[in-house]
């Protein structure tokens, strides 16, 4: 069984270093020094070590105690008025922190002293970062003072924001103070830092290392801090305003994932292990987790929140590519490489290496783990809140994300299996569950776009038909079917009773459903008639008239039938009956008036928009859910960049007859739907062929804008030669055929019979065919997720949106001028 070395005093989070002098004293000398700073009109010499240890080798605060004792009107005081004493105060402080990881922090004290410079730094970061006149102050070199800082005499000269990240790297693998020493403690025997291979203390076993060293919860706390710090220096993006040229790279997180940082492989390996291997419900006692305070937690959010920043899209370089191109077979183990820069690839080390992992262990316990987390919040027991429930699900699912689209192996491997099924359900129940609340909408985006890149892989739509026999409480109607079914149910309970501002997600939604279509080989009669209830509610007149892409929604849904009709007719009698029994719909379609009177008379029996709940009969919810409820008032939410278009984020692929994909050509004309007059705002998306019916997307980008969730379509109304331009291609060959061969002969035997009752009409339909009578298949369709300047800006900014609102304890970034994105109160 695995030792774990536990605190005396599990509450308590501090090694208080030297015993002399009580915490009050600690923190009134602390203090004292603050306001002696702040007060001080005279630049401070560098050389008065007496005044600038007040800061870090006599106290002994926390970090919250640190927040509480350095105020941000002091910090921009001194920013303004004394700006060379803030200068030197960072400068000293990355200099006692260099010293620290030169010298392996022998003693208590020294680590005392990093921690009280750990503990400042991350509070005095984001007001440097605010201030543009400031931002440039850490990679610029302090004149006649280089030589100090450097660890090697070689690198003079070099900035502070190096020096600083080096020694963070250093101190992460520093004997006893952040790894277990592999030496029998004495002093003569202390291990010299600069000897060390990381390699070998890699923090947890898993992806290349198969050790699992000792747990050490001081071990976890001092990680914690200096990847708090670590990531506040990465926090440079949130005070650039988001731009969609934003082709610069965060350089702080491009040095710290370069070649210069010989850690690079052991830490990404320790962060990624200790988060895959992380078990919050421990050893399987209930209330465990108000016992101890779970260090290791505190540790695994800052390890998934630094991989979610550090694992960058890099821009305007030839990455991606090399990325596609990197031969799988080169994927590192700690034990084997540490350059592997050299063979191509990202320059972003972090990036290389989550490329290259390819070993079918190292492949599954990455998912596993994933999997294991994201169910967390959904495990139920008898006892109520028995086991601990994880708050970092968002930082997980970009982490997943992140692994989908950099590492093309991940991905096969996923949907190799029905595994991939371990990690659609959890995101369902976080969709569903997000659906009623705005401050959770970056949520439902991250949860979608992962739906949307995998419904581009022909397994996940096979994958789906196996039957669904967990019994997760969620308010959806209980119904007996399969993955598919409870994916439909979900989306229509998104669509008919989502908050407004989910509405441009539902051509996304749709996407999915399209995508994954061909492969359904059996529907529910529940999800068939959501389905049915959500082209009914998409194709009246008001509807489709009130703005220029409304149309697009009932083109997709239709797509949906006939890919079920021409490809999987056999299992799927449940969705034939109901296009039955809903046939006016289609019929309406089809005789949709498009004269002017018309349209002005459907567009002033306008209802609110939105999706009616009539005529969708409403199962009891499952036992033990609870309802989606909207957020809290007062409850805080990052704004998010707009989202590009589906045109912009997809590309068409067509399977061709032995299953491979062949990707559509974009055809140079407009979509014939926007020359008569869209809002200047909307796009001229471009139609690929006849075939795919041109329902390209015409969203202009202000539908996705922060402010509104439906295009401003002011400039537009619908006339004639814009409804004929599109009815003429709704595609209802394939159904008409279909209602015209079916309704006679179910009406035959209802009179015959003098029948009723749906099972047996149903019975003659399951045995029903339509070989040789409906039109010639057209070739399926997949849209694939397709990455862009736009949606990597949106990644940018939901990450740190995620991590501004995660990290309240201590604030780091509150009250800051962040330029990246607003924060607002619901």
């Amino acid at each position: 069984m695995r030792q774990i070395i536990l605190p005396v005093d599990p509450g308590r989070q501090q090694v208080v270093g030297d015993r002399k002098m009580g915490n009050a004293d600690s923190k009134l000398n602390f203090r004292k020094a603050v306001v002696q700073l702040t007060t001080k009109t005279q630049p401070v010499e560098a050389s008065d070590d007496v005044f600038w240890d007040q800061f870090w080798v006599d106290s002994s605060t926390t970090v919250q105690d640190v927040f509480a004792l350095v105020p941000a009107a002091e910090i921009r005081a001194v920013r303004e008025e004394s700006p060379s004493n803030l200068a030197t105060l960072c400068y000293k402080a990355v200099e006692r922190l260099v010293r620290g990881a030169d010298s392996g922090c022998p003693s208590e004290k020294e680590r005392q002293t990093v921690l009280n410079c750990t503990r400042l730094l991350t509070r005095i970061l984001p007001y440097i970062f605010e201030d543009a006149d400031w931002r440039g102050f850490f990679w610029s070199t302090i004149p006649g003072r280089a030589g100090h800082l450097d660890h090697d005499a070689d690198d003079e000269g070099r900035p502070l924001a190096e020096s600083l990240l080096l020694a963070i790297a250093d101190l992460l693998f520093c004997p006893d103070f952040t790894i277990q020493s592999h030496k029998k403690n004495s002093p003569d025997t202390a291990d010299d830092i600069r000897a060390i291979d990381s390699c070998e203390y890699i923090w947890e076993a898993g992806v290349g290392f198969a050790q699992a060293p000792p747990l050490n919860y001081l071990h976890d706390l001092n990680r914690t801090e200096l990847l708090k710090l670590l990531l506040t220096c990465f926090s440079e993006a949130m005070y650039l305003p988001p731009s969609p040229e934003n082709k610069v790279l965060n350089p702080w997180i491009s040095f710290f994932c370069s070649t210069e940082n010989r850690h690079a492989l052991p830490l990404f390996t320790s962060l990624l292990n200790v988060v895959c291997a992380y078990d919050p419900v421990g050893y399987g006692i209930p209330y465990n987790h108000l016992l101890f305070s779970d260090y290791r937690e505190q540790l695994v959010e800052q390890a998934v929140q630094i991989l979610i920043v550090t694992l960058e899209h890099e821009a305007g370089s030839a990455a991606s590519a090399a990325l596609q191109a990197l031969d799988p077979s080169t994927s590192p183990s700690a034990e084997e490489e540490q350059e592997v820069h050299t063979a191509g690839g990202p320059d972003n080390l972090f990036v290389n290496y989550l490329s290259r992992i390819h070993r079918e262990e190292d492949l599954s316990f990455v998912l596993k783990g994933l999997a294991r987390l994201l169910n967390n919040p959904l495990i139920q027991t008898y006892l109520p809140r028995s086991t601990k429930k994880i708050q970092f699900h968002q930082e997980l699912l970009i982490l997943f994300w992140k692994f989908c689209d950099f590492n093309k192996k991940f991905l096969f491997f996923v949907l190799k299996s029905s595994d991939v099924l371990d990690m659609l359900v959890p995101i369902l129940f976080y969709l569903n569950d997000a659906r009623a609340d705005q401050s959770r909408l970056g949520l439902m985006h991250i949860g979608v776009f992962i739906l949307l890149l995998l419904s581009g892989e022909r397994n996940f739509g096979v994958r789906l038909n196996k039957p669904y026999a967990l019994r997760v409480p969620m308010d959806i109607p209980v119904f007996t079917g399969t993955h598919a079914d409870l994916l439909i149910v979900i989306f229509h309970k998104i669509i008919s009773s989502g908050h407004q501002r989910l509405q441009p997600l539902f051509d996304c939604l749709l996407t999915i459903i399209v995508n994954i279509s061909p492969y359904l080989k059996s529907l529910s009669m529940v999800a068939a008639n959501k389905l049915l209830h959500l082209l009914e509610a998409f194709s009246t007149p008001w509807f489709l008239f009130s703005s220029p892409q409304n149309h697009h929604l009932v083109f997709f849904l239709l797509e949906v039938c006939n890919n079920i009709i021409q490809y999987q007719f056999d299992g799927n009698f449940n969705l034939v009956y109901a296009i039955i029994r809903k046939r006016s719909v289609f019929h309406q379609l089809a005789n949709l008036p498009s004269d002017t009177a018309s349209i002005q008379r459907a567009l002033q029996k306008k209802k609110r928009t939105g999706i009616s709940r009539t005529n969708s009969v409403e199962n009891e919810s499952m036992e033990g859910s609870r309802p989606a409820v909207p957020a809290e008032p007062g409850t805080l939410k990052a704004s998010l960049e707009a989202t590009p278009g589906i045109d912009k984020i997809t590309e068409k692929s067509q399977v061709s007859q032995d299953g491979t994909m062949v990707t559509l050509p974009h055809s140079d004309s407009p979509h014939t739907s926007t020359k008569s007059g869209i809002a200047a705002g909307a796009s001229d998306s471009e139609s690929n062929s006849e075939r795919d019916h041109k329902v390209n997307r015409t969203q202009s980008e202000s539908a996705r804008s922060r402010l509104s969730s439906i295009s401003s379509t002011a400039a537009w109304s619908a006339n004639s030669d814009w409804v004929s331009s599109w009815k003429a291609k709704l595609p209802l060959q394939t159904i008409m055929r279909l209602l015209q061969v079916l309704v006679p002969q179910v009406e035959k035997i209802c009179i015959d019979k003098g029948l009723t009752d749906e099972s047996e009409i149903l019975k003659f339909l399951q045995h029903g065919t339509l070989v040789g009578l409906l039109p010639v298949p057209h070739p399926i369709l997949i849209r694939k997720y397709q990455a862009n300047a736009g949606t990597a800006m949106w990644f940018r900014t939901y990450i740190w949106g995620v991590i501004y609102l995660r990290n309240v304890d201590p604030p780091i970034w509150y009250d800051t001028d962040i330029r990246l994105f607003e924060i607002q109160r619901i």
